[in-house]
């Protein structure tokens, strides 16, 4: 019987990883423009990176349900 879909608990947690991979490229460039005084140029870096990288986890995890549906 294939599977109604992913459970809650895995939404949940992909969510919580993904705004993770954003708040951590915030961080990340905050950090990097007060230590070169380059203010907003890496937060927006690290922003476009956290997106990226968010965006890359949920892919992987979305194709590892492939027998989803």
């Amino acid at each position: 019987m294939p599977s109604e879909g992913p459970e809650l608990y895995s939404l949940l947690g992909m969510g919580l990883v993904s705004a993770m991979c954003v708040a951590a490229g915030l961080a990340l460039g905050w950090i990097v423009d007060g230590w070169l005084n380059t203010f907003p140029i890496f937060i927006l870096v690290g922003l476009v990176l956290g997106i990226v990288a968010a965006g890359t986890y949920t892919v992987v995890k979305v194709r590892n349900w492939k027998d989803w549906g």
